[in-house]
């Protein structure tokens, strides 16, 4: 290793940077968040880290795909040593309860697993959700790979790797501190029909469209829907993406990167012309001490966000968000505020 390499410069939520520098991260012995192709997480040595799959990021200098370059976020170590843990479909409801009663939870989960389907669905249920600080994001993928690579998560301090199982990092802060997530959504809902959903779940075929029964995926076909733009639903005053994944007109089914529920009323979200400009104009002036962010991978493709900025926000665009429940389509950054 070269001993007088600079380090990079790192912005406020993290940092894209090539392997050398990502070791030299890790031998520091502090504990990281790591997004980077799997392949090259594979060549990261043991230490304080957890990773999950994905070569799409919001980099300090824009929006970048690359299977060569890690995305590496520190974490706090105010009060006590963070504490990696896994979680399966059967235990992920104690993800809550396992948390320090105070501090911050980062979740890497597996997309198309059933530790997944089971966040996304049940989460809002769990113990102590909400209670406790709870943030992360769905591994992923190369969309080239679709079908031929599965996502993974990493756990850093024993380089076992799952495609089957979340893994947590508990951290404990101090009581000065408090970590406070916020999400910035592009999307409001738009002017069109209501659309409520029978059942709830990752797909759909029926739907009441202003309280008639109509298959969705004619619905969209023959109304000329841009998929691109997600359902958006009113859930207690914060307004919630759900992202199309594929309209199949001839099966008469949709698919969904996040559950639908059939006690909420959705609408097509209304466009937005420019999203890098749009995230730069919504952030508040202190999102510049945000310490962590991760955003949509849907977002980087629909906005043309390659090369672009969302503002002073770095991270890795996802398969999906987490703050406390699954969202789409979204950003979500946390930052640490002293009481």
């Amino acid at each position: 290793m070269n001993a007088s390499r600079t380090p990079p410069a790192r912005p406020v939520s993290g940092t894209l940077m090539d392997l050398q520098d990502a070791l030299v991260a890790i031998r520091s012995g502090a504990y990281l968040t790591i997004a980077a192709d799997e392949a090259l997480l594979r060549r990261l040595p043991p230490g304080n880290w957890l990773a999950g799959s994905i070569p799409y990021f919001m980099a300090q200098d824009g929006g970048e795909t690359s299977r060569q370059k890690l995305f590496v976020t520190e974490l706090p170590t105010h009060a006590g040593t963070p504490q990696l843990r896994w979680y399966d479909a059967a235990s992920l409801p104690k993800v809550a309860l396992d948390a320090p009663a105070h501090g911050l939870t980062v979740l890497i989960v597996p997309a198309f697993s059933d530790v997944h389907s089971r966040f996304a669905r049940e989460a809002p249920a769990f113990e102590d959700m909400y209670m406790k600080p709870l943030v992360g994001w769905i591994a992923g993928v190369h969309l080239d790979d679709l079908g031929q690579a599965a996502p993974v998560v990493a756990n850093g301090q024993t380089l076992v790797f799952s495609q089957d199982r979340a893994l947590a990092v508990h951290i404990p802060l101090p009581e000065s501190i408090y970590p406070r997530i916020d999400i910035l959504n592009l999307f409001r809902p738009g002017g069109g029909d209501a659309i409520r959903f029978p059942s709830t779940g990752f797909s759909a075929q029926e739907c009441f469209v202003n309280g008639q029964l109509v298959n969705l995926a004619q619905y969209l076909t023959q109304h000329h829907i841009d998929t691109r733009l997600p359902l958006v639903a009113d859930y207690s005053g914060a307004m919630i993406n759900v992202s199309f994944k594929a309209v199949d007109a001839a099966a008469g089914r949709v698919d969904f990167y996040a559950p639908v529920f059939d006690d909420v009323e959705y609408r097509i979200a209304e466009p937005v012309p420019d999203y890098a400009q749009a995230f730069a104009q919504s952030l508040p002036g202190d999102a510049l001490g945000a310490r962590w962010s991760c955003n949509c991978i849907l977002n980087y493709l629909y906005g043309g966000l390659e090369g672009q900025r969302t503002g002073p926000i770095t991270g890795p665009m996802t398969f999906g968000e987490i703050a406390y429940q699954l969202l789409n389509q979204t950003m979500v950054y946390v930052n640490l505020e002293r009481l």
